[in-house]
């Protein structure tokens, strides 16, 4: 919710003035990382609820590495468009770490817990809608095809929000998961 709060109030408040911009797309870009940190934790929370150490070493890793990324989107050097791409793939390169906790989850529970799978299903999902958002995002795709078509309806910065929300439903359906299988089967 932090992240399409953010968003909402860069987009509104983006075209005041030069100085506003620049605070909204640091605004913006920090709501990214906290998105993508917090899709983590109810990942690695759920699922290693009765690995203590295990539990705290993810969501350590991840939180140090969303404040990183968020120090960054802070730092005006990275504003500027030559680094776009470069905060885009920081971005995509903090979602994908996300591959090694559910990989472990997998190894560990797969043969016990079916919603370990079910999870899985929905994590990688969401790792998909986000991947392509990015990317729709850094290529500028439709528009680069036919500049000026898409200025009002359809242009890759609209589809890249759609696949955000599109992403972050696919979370809130896999934490609905996670909540059933621990009201269900935990015991530590």
């Amino acid at each position: 919710m932090l992240c399409l709060f953010t968003s909402s109030v860069c987009h509104l408040m983006f075209c005041h003035s030069q100085s506003c911009s620049y605070i909204m797309l640091r605004l913006d870009y920090t709501g990214i990382a906290v998105l993508i940190v917090t899709s983590f934790y109810p990942l690695v929370y759920y699922s290693f609820i009765c690995h203590q150490f295990i539990r705290t070493t993810y969501i350590s890793f991840i939180t140090a590495f969303g404040v990183a990324m968020a120090m960054v989107s802070l730092l005006p050097v990275f504003q500027t468009p030559g680094f776009r791409p470069f905060r885009s793939s920081l971005f995509f390169c903090m979602g994908v770490s996300g591959i090694v906790p559910i990989i472990h989850k997998v190894m560990m529970f797969s043969d016990q817990h079916p919603n370990a799978m079910v999870t899985t299903v929905y994590e990688l999902l969401m790792g998909v809608f986000y991947i392509v958002g990015v990317i729709i995002y850094v290529v500028r795709i439709p528009e680069r095809w036919m500049p000026g078509m898409f200025d009002l309806v359809g242009n890759s910065h609209q589809l890249f929000h759609l696949m955000v929300i599109a992403g972050a439903y696919t979370h809130y359906l896999a934490t609905l998961v996670y909540l059933q299988w621990r009201d269900s089967e935990y015991s530590c």
